[in-house]
């Protein structure tokens, strides 16, 4: 018998160590993102690193981020994320794989 486990129940059990000094994602330009009829990166990444603020545009939080690069994907045309592995030893800690 197989039991239905939410993907935030996972989500929860990875462990992120935050690079306060430097950040592994940023927003280039803010008047870009402001610009930007669709904003995808707000519905599309899977950690919610991205939401739309209250003056039209996106706010990005790296914490918890799965550096899985969708928000390049979706933002390609308008090139306006700057996105790198973080440092060794910071980042993204998989408990499931």
């Amino acid at each position: 018998m197989s039991i239905m486990v939410k993907v935030e129940e996972k989500l929860y059990q990875n462990r992120y160590i935050v690079d306060e000094s430097r950040p592994h994602i940023q927003i280039r330009n803010a008047d870009v993102c402001k610009s930007c009829d669709s904003q995808a990166c707000t519905v599309c990444c899977p950690a919610a690193c991205y939401s739309r603020n209250e003056t039209g545009g996106v706010t990005l939080v790296t914490d918890g981020c799965l550096e899985c690069g969708t928000c390049r994907v979706v933002c390609q045309d308008k090139g306006n994320i700057a996105w790198d592995y973080p440092r060794g030893g910071y980042g993204i800690s998989y408990k499931f794989g």
